[in-house]
């Protein structure tokens, strides 16, 4: 893939969730900007509300526009993540909330240009069965998906490590969810493939890809062990990036690791 400059900042979207959290939410962009990255990803920045005022999105949103930075990734409501939560797709009892938060989700999209969207499907819990939480995943999904349908968005589901109560911990796991939901009529939903998330899971990465990767909505990246920077771990991150631009993958790389800000960026460059 000759026109991916693995060197260079402005080849990647920065993750401003997992980097650069020494600073407050609303000074991360400007840092991202002068690191020279013009592109960024957020988790919910809005510390487990799913429903922030109208003050604090717009807040948000000028952050953006005063650094000079493309949106163009962003997660739905997550619950609590401090707290251990790792999203609410798939909890009982999260509807309304989940629909209101995809309502604010699609207005963010549809005023800075975001279209890729996650949406963590959250851990088992113990008063629910899985079948039931599926069916509450499903549902939510689908509301998930319908809300960004009209700014040309797309639902993006991935398999997490680190939470064994995490119910999707392959690609095909991701992409069995992706699969029922299209059956159901929204297709605007596609699996988000964590490289990291995905070896540490000891899925076989490099198979995901050839059977997958013209079909990922996203991909993220990290090394391991550790979840530092490429180069830091044992991955094959190259290898795996041209193997999916190779195959028909059309998105954008983003660096969802974890290091401090004086030597995050030491691996550019290079």
């Amino acid at each position: 893939m000759s026109t991916f400059d693995f060197t260079q900042a402005g080849s990647y979207i920065l993750n401003c969730s997992t980097l650069l959290t020494e600073l407050p939410v609303l000074d991360r962009a400007q840092a991202a900007k002068d690191a020279g990255f013009d592109r960024v990803e957020f988790w919910w920045p809005f510390d487990g509300d799913p429903t922030p005022s109208g003050a604090e999105v717009d807040a948000f949103i000028a952050s953006l526009e005063s650094a000079g930075v493309e949106l163009k990734g962003l997660n739905f409501w997550a619950g609590n993540m401090v707290a251990g939560d790792r999203g609410m797709v798939s909890i009982p009892g999260s509807q309304a909330d989940f629909a209101k938060n995809a309502e604010i989700v699609a207005d963010i999209g549809r005023r800075t240009g975001c279209r890729a969207f996650n949406a963590l499907y959250g851990l088992r819990v113990a008063d629910s069965t899985p079948e039931e939480q599926d069916a509450v995943a499903l549902e939510n999904l689908a509301v998930a998906a319908r809300a960004v349908a009209g700014i040309g968005g797309t639902v993006l589901v991935e398999p997490v490590s680190g939470a064994e109560a995490y119910p999707l911990k392959t690609a095909a796991d991701a992409a069995a969810v992706v699969e029922q939901v299209r059956a159901g009529g929204e297709g605007n939903i596609a699996v988000l493939a964590d490289f990291f998330h995905m070896a540490v899971n000891g899925d076989d990465v490099a198979a995901a890809i050839e059977s997958g990767a013209a079909g990922f909505g996203h991909i993220q990246i990290a090394d391991a062990a550790g979840r530092g920077a490429p180069g830091t771990g044992q991955l094959p991150l190259r290898e795996w990036i041209e193997r999916s631009y190779a195959l028909g993958y059309s998105g954008q790389i983003a660096l969802e690791y974890k290091q401090d800000r004086e030597t995050a960026f030491t691996w550019l460059g290079r």
